[in-house]
């Protein structure tokens, strides 16, 4: 009786840090846009905001999108019917932090639909979803679970003072050999870290500059 006790604590434990698969999820916003940064800037494509997050990045600049009892709660078959009224196949999941939820069925529906699945993620919960491009952007203030680090496709670091390089750096070993490696200034902090950034990649090719270029053109 004590095993099946301890067994069953021990799964009750574990049920609290795997998301739940749903079939209906907090939306923010949803929107067709340029990409405006990363590996895939330029590029049309469909956002997809979730709202509810944990992390709580001081300079987060979407930080309405962290409660999720402020947003409605919407099916996936809503939310990728509405996608498919754009011309684009690219679907670009973020938040919040999506993968506080289990996004199993949305990508199964999106791909059913056509898209490219594309995440933007702190990588702090578990991956869930088929993807075709992960973007990590890992921050200071929760670490990531290690699930991500393999799966990843970008690592995008946000360079909000100069102590962020060598953050940025420790993750470095964990990534996969074709991972690609971005640094971008935060936005109220550009005109400081640009320069920095500039120096930094000169120094350390490996690395490319990533800008918010969606800022620059005023568009979502």
């Amino acid at each position: 009786m004590l095993v099946l006790y301890l067994l069953k604590i021990l799964d009750m434990e574990i049920s609290e840090n795997i998301p739940t698969k749903t079939s209906a999820l907090p939306l923010m916003e949803a929107f067709y846009t340029i990409q405006g940064e990363g590996a895939w800037q330029g590029h049309a494509a469909y956002f997809i905001r979730l709202a509810g997050c944990d992390v709580g990045c001081v300079w987060c600049d979407v930080k309405e999108s962290w409660d999720a009892k402020a947003h409605p709660v919407v099916s996936v078959e809503a939310i990728v019917q509405e996608a498919r009224q754009y011309p684009c196949k690219i679907a670009v999941i973020t938040g919040g932090e999506p993968l506080m939820y289990d996004l199993t069925y949305l990508t199964e529906e999106l791909k059913r639909a056509g898209f490219r699945t594309h995440i933007e993620t702190s990588g702090v919960y578990p991956l869930t979803g088929q993807w075709d491009w992960v973007c990590f952007s890992p921050k200071k203030f929760k670490k990531p679970h290690e699930s991500i680090y393999f799966k990843a496709d970008e690592l995008k670091a946000i360079v909000y003072n100069p102590s962020d390089f060598s953050f940025a750096e420790s993750f470095i070993n964990s990534m996969k050999k074709n991972c690609k490696l971005l640094l971008q200034p935060e936005w109220s902090r550009q005109d400081k870290m640009m320069p920095l950034i500039v120096e930094y990649v000169k120094a350390n090719p490996q690395w490319q500059v990533s800008l918010q270029t969606h800022k620059y053109m005023n568009i979502p």
